[in-house]
């Protein structure tokens, strides 16, 4: 098989296709923390451009081995809410089911950098999935199930179906949300059997796709936008505001106005978490929200994504507004004042 045909999964590979040097510190990275670029996000990248955002968003770099003091594995404090495995249950009505911890690509961002990819948790299957499930079935003040990950689009046709089915099964489930990159960054994934094996047949089915670059939005990932828009899911954006990807107005613009044009409601922009080795991407809270007032005087309302954070330790999302975000503080969902430098 073609090399360029195969996703690239270590530093020899990059080599390769060259799009980085073969050393040692490039490879004390890649022992830490999961590799990989599709074909299709390897094809967009302009190797002439030592800062081509495409690369930046994959490509590892050493900057990676710079953590700091504020950094941690689980960002967003997922193993506060998690009260059987695959169950984060954050908020009382909706809760996460990560049914997988595999992706397509590893982006060098992640906030699950440190749970997901090769030696990870392994997919949710028999009691382990049976026993989230149950948890799913015991709490009926959930409403909204978030399928994630990992990236659920990396499930077979067959174990999508049978997930489906089974929370479908439970009355107090009105609403499915996927959480994915795949329509983006590997479009072919997104196949018939596969829309049809995910398609909700009483619950609304929801599909939040995340890009961060409007060159991220290719013909290819059209085409899988539009299968799954005419198998009836509703579609919103999720981006994080990357330094040196997509923090000037004319990209986001550009962004969010593709998302619109394809059927994609904007939803969140959020800002990068404090996963390990990633400052090199994160903005500070200031110039997101200067970006906000610029993009708020560009582009309709219907294109505006909310600006947020997730306050780390697991407390919550917020909206970074000015009735949620004062000079270094952002107030929780239960109205608390607490502390944030960024």
């Amino acid at each position: 098989m073609d090399a360029a045909s195969l996703t690239i999964r270590d530093v020899r590979g990059l080599a390769s296709a060259g799009l980085a040097d073969d050393d040692a510190a490039l490879a004390a990275v890649a022992s830490r923390y999961a590799i990989a670029i599709t074909p299709d996000m390897a094809r967009l990248i302009d190797r002439s451009d030592p800062a081509d955002p495409i690369a930046r968003q994959f490509v590892p770099s050493t900057d990676e081995l710079d953590i700091k003091l504020d950094e941690t594995g689980d960002p967003i404090g997922d193993a506060r809410h998690t009260p059987v495995p695959g169950i984060v249950h954050r908020y009382r009505d909706r809760a996460l089911l990560k049914v997988i911890s595999a992706c397509p690509v590893y982006c060098r961002f992640c906030f699950r950098r440190e749970m997901v990819g090769p030696g990870q948790a392994p997919p949710l299957t028999g009691e382990t999935l049976d026993g989230a499930l149950a948890y799913l079935a015991q709490h009926d003040e959930i409403r909204e199930v978030i399928l994630t990950g990992g990236d659920p689009f990396m499930l077979s046709p067959r174990r999508a179906a049978e997930i489906v089915a089974r929370l479908e099964a439970m009355p107090h489930i009105r609403v499915l949300r996927w959480h994915t990159r795949v329509p983006v960054v590997d479009p072919g994934r997104v196949t018939p059997d596969f829309a049809a094996a995910i398609a909700s047949q009483r619950t609304a089915g929801w599909i939040a796709i995340h890009a961060n670059h409007p060159r991220e939005l290719t013909e290819a990932a059209q085409f899988a936008i539009a299968r799954l828009r005419k198998a009836g899911f509703a579609l919103v954006s999720q981006s994080v505001l990357l330094k040196g990807v997509n923090d000037d107005v004319d990209t986001l613009a550009a962004l969010m106005r593709g998302f619109v044009d394809l059927g994609i409601k904007p939803y969140y922009l959020h800002h990068a978490d404090l996963a390990p080795g990633t400052s090199h991407f994160r903005t500070t809270i200031a110039e997101g929200r200067a970006l906000m007032r610029a993009l708020h005087a560009r582009i309709s309302g219907l294109a505006l994504p909310t600006y947020v954070l997730d306050i780390p330790g697991g407390v919550s999302k917020a909206p970074l507004t000015p009735g949620y975000w004062r000079d270094g503080e952002v107030m929780s969902a239960e109205g608390e004042w607490l502390d944030y430098r960024g």
